[in-house]
């Protein structure tokens, strides 16, 4: 049987954002270069953001945007490109930024909250190419992840449940083809090999009621979160 990468995504914006790249570059201890580089915080004040941004181990889900707790903001998508990040409404390019100039982050703060004013202040774009904003990192212990997806346990998922599934749902980061429906399940533990990076597998993702969206909208169309529940959950997480 052979096993191919079908597709590769990377979100430079933590929760927020999702883009499709032709290759990446992965480095040990960290994973996709620019992969969650960048997230925004909330509630929080700007030196304990400041303190999240430079220590992994202080970091609280709840205190940075995601798609949980501000699910209009799945309306919108990020770009990061010569280092320059881009705020984007669809095809329509709205702000172009200079990533690590903290001026213009605060112009990128105060355009989303200039479209988006129901969100919960203060908000601060927070930036670290060394400990990126991974969900795994939301730990004691720092880890630094790659999600891979199984198409064919998504195809096996839709049958089961009798509706289509945009695999943009669920912003993994490897999306691979040629493995049976749930396999993928029985890598947990193991090293596995993808262009000779050895890669350990060690565990699977829970899910979030992120999934329900709608790609691209605020509209949560579907419990897909409860049907997930009731079959079987199809990422899981790989370490370098």
């Amino acid at each position: 049987m052979s096993v191919l990468i079908s597709s590769i995504y990377f979100s430079p914006v933590k929760s927020l954002s999702f883009t499709n790249i032709k290759s990446c570059i992965i480095k040990k201890d960290l994973g996709i270069v620019n992969d969650r580089s960048f997230a925004f915080s909330r509630i929080i004040d700007l030196k304990k953001a400041l303190i999240s941004e430079k220590n992994p181990s202080k970091r609280k889900l709840n205190n940075f945007l995601t798609l949980k707790n501000s699910p209009v903001l799945n309306r919108y998508n990020f770009e990061y490109k010569n280092l320059r990040l881009i705020l984007k409404l669809g095809d329509k390019e709205l702000l172009s930024i200079i990533a690590d100039d903290p001026e213009q982050k605060s112009v990128l703060v105060n355009k989303i909250l200039e479209l988006e004013n129901s969100l919960t202040k203060p908000i601060f774009l927070l930036q670290s190419d060394t400990a990126p904003f991974f969900d795994t990192s939301d730990l004691n212990k720092v880890f630094n992840s790659i999600s891979l997806i199984n198409l064919n346990s998504i195809k096996d998922f839709e049958k089961k449940i009798n509706q289509k599934i945009e695999l943009q749902r669920f912003r993994g980061n490897f999306y691979i083809e040629g493995l049976e429906a749930w396999e993928e399940r029985k890598w947990i533990g193991k090293i596995i090999k993808i262009n000779n990076i050895s890669f350990k597998v060690e565990r699977n993702i829970p899910r979030c009621t992120a999934i329900n969206l709608k790609p691209e909208t605020d509209i949560s169309d579907t419990n897909l979160l409860r049907s997930l529940k009731k079959a079987m959950t199809i990422l899981i997480w790989v370490f370098i």
